[in-house]
């Protein structure tokens, strides 16, 4: 056939991209039914019989589940993507868009702020050529991507701009400065304002500053995103203070990874959820989000006592090398801090930035400890030091039960706290939490089909419209004609997580085709050159 003929039976076709014979599970809760899905461009264009109407290709998946792309509401990929912009760990498990901007985000930006993260930069041959959301955003677009990136802006990242790292309160006119960087953010299409209330240098803002930040995403539609203060004993106040935080700033209220940690606080989350629940019946738009595990990570420095933080990581090694601040931190340490809160033995090394530090990549505390031949807090302070803090930890904080009555919740939607990455290139080798590459799968098969937390529908739901509609993706999180046709296909009988503490690096399984904005991402399981994420910026 000549060019200009196929390309008018191209054009002519009724759809691009039809998914016949699936389950579609739509999104809503509501029971699956036996559909055929078409796309046209990026869209959804019908849903129904499709039989008789043409389509330039159509995807056989023969009874198997076609929901909405899976929607990740807090990952940690906006600097991983520009590494490597497979993002496959997302892909494979279903994750077609991801929100991010915990506390701290990509912007703004100043060359201090950057200075912090040389080493991993550095590391990653990645340069930081924007200072504001928009010249990320640019960025993004350049570099492409498998998924489509929200961001909000990082309370942090303000702070550290106007103030510094240091502990110290804004005068009237640097929280006027402040407020204006959250105003041209919010312009820039931040999805709102989010805090990490229990890291420094961002745990040293008072409430009265958070409100005066959250009141301008609130001017712009935006929400109120924290990480609570306290998740553990401290968890009722915490709470308390983003309650206020939204009925005072006049905007939504999201929960970055519900939890209630550490052991002795186990059985607590029944508390929690009473009070979300409590705050939703006195009228202030609070939800959560939950990733699907019992262990949450970080970084190893922040076991370090807060003032010891002030100032940045070159400030903190100095103490470290201070015989009488050492001294003190490690006493603060052992017995009142981290160190008396969680034992050696519960924290697990995962990754490290130093190349020399690699060989511990999957070791216990205890175990590093034992190695060095040193106290495990002496040893902890040696690892932050020779990483310049870039050390990642798992930490087993949580209890099955706790993790089971969040998940259920019929506010909380679906996160996984954690960047996407492949088993191979710039990312080869490095591990991670396992909800890096299991959360979506862990939820569907662990915890919908073998607990029974809730149906299958139901589960969907809390990855698909119940984010997008708490983010205000209005076009997205369902299957519908009009909407954006990010589409997940999975077998339920043998989708399942596969990734575990030991063996991190492991691709869920039972997902085998992928669509994003209308092109095939996953094709039969088999990852494709298609990039065609997008920056979801805030609806106007």
């Amino acid at each position: 056939m000549a060019p200009g003929l196929l390309l008018a039976a191209l054009a002519a076709a009724d759809f691009d991209l039809v998914i016949s014979n699936g389950r579609v599970v739509d999104g809503t809760g509501a029971p699956w039914f036996s559909a055929d899905v078409g796309i046209k461009g990026d869209r959804i264009t019908a849903v129904g019989d499709l039989k008789q109407r043409s389509a330039t290709r159509r995807i056989d998946v023969k009874g198997k589940m076609v929901a909405p792309g899976f929607i990740d509401l807090l990952g940690q990929s906006e600097l991983y993507v520009l590494v490597d912009n497979r993002v496959e760990s997302k892909i494979r498990q279903g994750i077609t868009t991801e929100i991010s901007g915990e506390g701290v985000s990509v912007a703004p930006l100043d060359d201090r702020l950057i200075a912090e993260q040389r080493d991993w930069l550095a590391a990653k041959k990645l340069t930081i050529d924007w200072r504001d959301l928009d010249g990320y955003f640019r960025r993004f677009e350049r570099s492409k991507s498998a998924i489509n990136l929200g961001l909000f802006i990082g309370a942090g990242n303000v702070r550290g701009v106007v103030l510094g790292l240091d502990d110290v309160q804004p005068t009237p006119e640097q929280l006027t400065q402040m407020e204006q960087l959250v105003d041209t953010a919010m312009k820039q299409g931040a999805l709102g304002v989010s805090t990490a209330l229990i890291y420094p240098h961002g745990s040293y803002a008072k409430t009265p500053e958070l409100v005066a930040l959250a009141k301008v995403a609130a001017r712009h539609g935006g929400l109120y995103a924290t990480h609570l203060r306290g998740e553990d004993e401290r968890f009722p106040s915490a709470f308390a203070e983003a309650v206020s935080i939204g009925r005072e700033a006049g905007l939504p209220v999201e929960v970055w990874h519900l939890k209630v940690a550490e052991k002795k606080q186990w059985g607590r989350m029944k508390e929690l959820v009473a009070l979300v629940d409590q705050a939703r019946k006195s009228g202030v738009d609070v939800s959560a989000n939950v990733y699907p595990y019992t262990a949450a990570q970080n970084s190893l420095s922040a076991s370090v006592p807060e003032w010891a933080q002030a100032g940045g990581v070159d400030a903190m090694i100095a103490r470290f090398k201070d015989p009488a601040q050492r001294a003190r931190i490690v006493k603060e340490l052992t017995e009142t801090g981290a160190l008396a809160r969680e034992t050696p033995e519960g924290i697990l090394l995962v990754s490290f930035v130093n190349p020399a530090l690699k060989p511990y990549a999957g070791m216990k505390l205890s175990e590093v400890a034992k190695a060095m031949k040193k106290p495990a807090a002496e040893a902890l302070l040696d690892l932050v030091e020779q990483d310049r803090g870039g050390t990642t930890a798992v930490r087993f904080w949580m209890s099955d039960d706790d993790v089971k009555l969040a998940l259920a919740q019929p506010w909380a939607s679906f996160c996984t706290d954690a960047p996407g990455q492949a088993i191979d290139g710039p990312f080869a080798g490095e591990k991670i939490h396992p909800r890096a590459f299991g959360g979506a799968a862990r939820l569907l098969g662990y915890w919908a089909k073998q607990q029974g937390v809730f149906g299958l529908e139901e589960a969907v739901r809390h990855m698909t419209s119940l984010p997008a509609r708490r983010m205000r993706l209005f076009d997205r999180g369902l299957i519908r004609p009009g909407m954006a046709a990010d589409v997940t296909v999975f077998d339920p009988e043998t989708i399942a997580d596969t990734a575990t503490y030991e063996e991190p690096l492991r691709y869920a399984t039972g997902v085998d085709t992928v669509i994003v904005n209308g092109r095939v991402v996953l094709d039969a399981g088999k990852l494709t050159a298609e990039r065609p994420g997008r920056a979801l910026r805030r609806a106007k």
